[in-house]
């Protein structure tokens, strides 16, 4: 994998995992001044979210997919 993609992929991440923290914690009413806030929806929504970012991390620093010999 070309260091550039591996490097967008990471930030696309990073950024899945951000977005799904929020998300939980307005889902949660932690985070309030939001039409999201308290509502069940995304505190569901959110750590599926966060989920994906991690397990994009995890498969781009491994190194991606490898192909069967």
């Amino acid at each position: 994998m070309p260091p550039i993609l591996r490097v967008l992929l990471l930030v696309l991440a990073l950024l899945l995992l951000t977005v799904g923290a929020l998300w939980t914690l307005q889902g949660l009413g932690v985070i309030g001044g939001s039409s999201m806030s308290g509502e069940n929806t995304w505190a569901i929504v959110g750590p599926l979210v966060a989920g994906l970012g991690v397990a994009l991390a995890v498969v781009v620093v491994q190194g991606g997919p490898r192909s069967r010999p």
